[in-house]
């Protein structure tokens, strides 16, 4: 059982002792710009909060309760914003928060963070005396007191510090979500982190391997020394001596002054090779040998220097099918995939997509200087509806762009700005939010249209792609405007199969060119005809 899953049995019980639609448990860590209040477990809250950071600063309410003492009920005519408005979980609309309580809770004599109880009933906690608020007080800082010793046992075995990010001053992005996928891909990283085992780190563009080799860094005996990357796709052939050696002034033309390379930077610490499955075989045989013996020699000089790094490697290609295809080394291969981790895509994740887009919300939030930004809960099902080809890196710029688009829609003046389908642009956001009874229904509104065509990659056929004599071309059953009755979903599946079949056939057969037509890498532009079923792939 995770943390969050015992701190939710928790909140269940809380809700039992005092009725209420929502509790939430949230975390107090520092933070260089001040306090910060992070949701570690959430009942009856939309998932999407478990992705929100909480500046006390910046929520009145939760600052309150902080300096409360034993805690207190705010009166239903506050004017005081709440930080849960729109947030319950199982709302038909984005309705206001009307009964609030909460209290700090402490441990070792400091407060750890907040319980909060919410309502939408104004006289919900009428009848909740001081008494049974204690109550639940107790109870939730007796399991944080065992959870915090489970943690500092597990801290202490396999000499991690969990909490270094935020006492070094530094606020990176985690590893968010809790399906099965995720919980497995966390327990495997911290199975390796402690060791020195080179780790391949495999999956689709976008998913977050930086992520899973920040965190491999992070909580390894190496955390305290540099996390070197460099970009093996960025790397020619002539250059990558320089890059990964260093060289020694007068080595070549233009070598005018001495260079440390990205090995030596790394000495003591971690070296990530991300997309390693780029490298020309030529860079591929001179990596080998300094995986193999640990010795680096810079171009222009006689003196060769041992270094201590452990190798991360990132890709998001088939290196057993390129190894096959003469591609990449097979002795460089194993050498790399001594501990390989597959990166689960998004659309295996589930209900991560919330507590993502949650996250991706408080960042835009801060960014544009907006109040709350919320999803609707039809913009919540498209989210869900959607399979993702571009994975987190995709829903991040979706979420970008919604929230820019509701904004200016909305303006900055009212308590939340909600994102409804229509702002999310999916392709079939729009039918599946009306669907679910959302608001913006199978066309977006006026203003929102997608801003130019789009890559394959990312789903969005824009008719301006066609030449003149394919666009001329309508196929039998349709009407001059393309329509067949079928749904948005097929038509758009249909045009990217033959968007594909023309591609390839235009370079006679050639996936590379066709791929770089497509704007996308030759791995994913090949998965994809095959789900489209082209045919010939």
């Amino acid at each position: 059982m995770t943390p969050e899953s015992r701190y939710r049995q928790l909140l269940g019980a809380v809700r039992r002792l005092v009725p209420c639609d929502a509790a939430a448990l949230l975390r107090l860590l520092p933070e260089e710009r001040g306090e910060v209040l992070q949701p570690v477990a959430v009942d009856g809250l939309a998932e999407e909060a478990l992705g929100r950071r909480f500046p006390a600063a910046a929520h009145p309410r939760l600052a309150r309760l902080l300096a409360s003492g034993n805690g207190l009920r705010f009166s239903a005519d506050m004017g005081l914003p709440d930080p849960y408005d729109g947030l319950l979980a199982d709302q038909q609309t984005l309705e206001a928060v009307h009964d609030c309580m909460g209290a700090p809770l402490r441990h070792e004599g400091r407060i750890w963070g907040l319980l909060t109880l919410d309502a939408l009933d104004p006289h919900a906690f009428d009848a909740i005396g001081p008494a049974q608020l204690a109550a639940a007080v107790q109870m939730l800082e007796v399991g944080i007191a065992a959870e915090e010793t489970i943690v500092q046992l597990a801290q202490r075995a396999r000499q991690e510090a969990l909490a270094r990010d935020w006492r070094s001053g530094g606020a990176p992005r985690e590893l968010l979500g809790r399906s099965t996928a995720m919980n497995r891909l966390r327990q495997e990283i911290d199975t390796v982190a402690a060791s020195d085992l080179t780790v391949l780190i495999l999956g689709e563009t976008g998913v977050g391997k930086e992520l899973v080799a920040e965190r491999l860094h992070a909580r390894s005996t190496r955390r305290d020394r540099p996390l070197v990357q460099i970009n093996c796709a960025a790397l020619p052939e002539t250059l990558a001596d320089s890059e990964l050696f260093g060289h020694k002034r007068g080595a070549f033309t233009g070598a005018i002054a001495d260079r440390i390379g990205k090995f030596e930077l790394a000495d003591g610490g971690t070296l990530l090779l991300d997309e390693v499955g780029e490298l020309p075989l030529p860079v591929q045989a001179k990596l080998l040998r300094v995986l193999q013996s640990g010795d680096v020699q810079r171009p222009g000089s006689d003196r060769v220097q041992r270094v201590d790094v452990r190798v991360l490697a990132a890709t998001n290609r088939d290196l057993t099918q390129e190894v096959a295809k003469g591609r990449f080394r097979a002795d460089l291969y194993h050498r790399l995939s001594v501990y390989p981790l597959q990166v689960p895509p998004l659309r295996e994740r589930g209900r991560d997509i919330l507590a993502l887009a949650g996250g991706f919300l408080e960042e835009n939030q801060h960014r544009l200087g907006a109040r709350n930004l919320r999803l609707s809960p039809a913009a919540s099902q498209a989210l869900l509806a959607h399979d993702w080809p571009g994975n987190v890196r995709e829903l991040e710029h979706l979420i970008s762009r919604a929230a820019l688009r509701a904004l200016a829609e909305a303006g900055k003046g009212g308590r939340w700005v909600a994102i409804e389908p229509a702002h999310l642009g999916l392709p079939d956001g729009g039918a599946h939010g009306i669907a679910h009874g959302g608001s913006g229904g199978a066309s977006m509104a006026p203003g929102m249209a997608t801003p130019g065509p789009r890559r394959v990659d990312e789903r969005l056929a824009a008719s301006s792609a066609a030449s003149p004599d394919e666009a001329a071309e309508v196929p039998t059953g349709t009407d001059a405007a393309g329509f067949d009755g079928s749904g948005l979903r097929e038509a758009t599946e249909r045009f990217q199969r033959e968007w594909i079949a023309a591609a390839i056939a235009r370079h006679g057969g050639a996936m590379a060119a066709a791929a770089r037509d497509a704007g996308m890498d030759r791995s994913n532009f090949l998965r994809l005809a095959r789900r489209l079923g082209v045919p010939g792939c």
